[in-house]
């Protein structure tokens, strides 16, 4: 969503290099009446974060991504807890171990810890590539929806609220609830993957099957 503040401050830019060489032009034009200006600057802000949370696409992101953190969760608490069996075994009973026995065990703890250190850094690494595909996908669905709601309704800027360095934005300028409703209303779900035809086939209730016709009468010659 950072492309908005980077869009909208490229335009702002552009718009005050422009407003700059206006006013070194040559002293001729000075005497030439300034235009009417069109309109007044209409600004909206929207609140990215409300967007994920509540749009209907926003909570599937989320609900995929809650599920691998979870997943991995539960294999990491599975090698922990295998450590500290492990741990706990040694503490108890290393002592009255053979050597060679007390140091196979020592061994494989430690080679455990490392593969469990390397289990955490793989799971950081993977929630993190998932969350940014899935907002990398949200931010190209919803960019439409607000290009659309502010040129219907005659926006000149619309920002990220909370990450365009604002610091104050009355609630009359929060955009959110009509991009929402645009949002949730016109951008389809992702459709569920289509049944095999032989599947749907195979499902297909017995009273479906046409049934045999009746057996052709004979009519008695007269």
């Amino acid at each position: 969503m950072k492309r908005i503040v980077l869009t909208v401050a490229a335009a702002f830019c552009a718009a005050g290099a422009g407003a700059q060489g206006a006013s070194t032009a040559a002293p001729a034009a000075a005497s030439v009446p300034a235009p009417a200006t069109a309109g007044a600057i209409k600004i909206g802000v929207i609140n990215v974060e409300r967007l994920v949370q509540e749009s209907a696409l926003g909570k599937e992101a989320f609900n995929r991504v809650k599920k691998l953190n979870d997943a991995k969760k539960d294999e990491g608490d599975k090698l922990q807890k295998e450590l500290r069996d492990m741990e706990q075994k040694l503490a108890d009973q290393g002592s009255s171990m053979a050597d060679d026995k007390r140091e196979t065990l020592q061994k494989s703890y430690q080679e455990k810890a490392i593969a469990f250190k390397r289990f955490q850094d793989d799971a950081n690494r993977d929630l993190e590539a998932a969350q940014k595909k899935e907002l990398s996908e949200l931010e190209r669905r919803v960019f439409p929806v607000i290009n659309q709601v502010g040129k219907e309704k005659g926006y000149t800027l619309i920002f990220n609220k909370f990450q365009s360095g604002l610091v104050f934005a009355d609630d009359a300028v929060d955009i959110t609830d009509d991009v929402l409703k645009v949002f949730n209303t016109t951008v389809a779900m992702p459709a569920p993957a289509a049944k095999p035809e032989g599947a749907a086939a195979k499902g297909a209730s017995p009273a479906a099957k046409t049934a045999p016709g009746p057996a052709p009468t004979k009519k008695p010659q007269p």
